[in-house]
């Protein structure tokens, strides 16, 4: 099943945007995901197994690296967003 997942990550430390930006690449390194990123979240779609592989990878590497943050995330089932000139 297609899926996107709008994602936002809180770090609990002071320098949070090395978190962010970690996660954010992170979450990139799955090559089956696109990605569109604003300043307010990133949407991540793909099929539901690579976007949740992708989201746990991401999740397990910045706790590793950067320790306590909160994830807020949203999901929309059969729903893709559309990257590219016309989307």
């Amino acid at each position: 099943m297609k899926l996107t997942a709008e994602l936002s990550v809180y770090p609990l430390r002071e320098d949070f945007k090395a978190a962010v930006l970690a996660f954010i690449e992170e979450l990139l390194k799955e090559q089956s995901v696109v990605a569109v990123t604003n300043s307010m979240s990133t949407q991540i779609s793909g099929e539901d197994t690579a976007v949740f592989g992708a989201i746990q990878q991401a999740l397990r590497a910045s706790y590793a690296q950067f320790g306590r943050q909160v994830l807020v995330a949203k999901f929309i089932p059969e729903h893709f967003v559309d990257i590219g000139p016309e989307g």
